[in-house]
């Protein structure tokens, strides 16, 4: 019994995983357009009052590993600094 129940947590955890790939694929992509928006419309690649306002709201819900996290993720959509 405890091993059927493993396999079906197990199961929903690549379900989730499946989900938060492709919405990092998504969340990248279009972090990627807004760049190019805003360089094609002479503004700059990235915005730092934005990207802190990310940081604050992850590390806020998630703690310090949310800062990683949202630093994680501000890289894939601009890429590094």
């Amino acid at each position: 019994m405890a091993a059927e129940r493993i396999v079906a947590i197990r199961e929903r955890i690549d379900e989730i995983d499946s989900t938060l790939i492709a919405l990092w694929q998504e969340r990248a992509a279009l972090s990627q357009e807004v760049g190019a928006t805003r360089m094609a419309s002479g503004g700059t690649r990235l915005v730092l009052s934005r990207e802190r306002e990310i940081l604050e709201r992850f590390r806020q819900a998630l703690g310090a590993d949310g800062t990683q996290l949202a630093l994680l993720l501000l890289r894939a959509g601009r890429g590094p600094l």
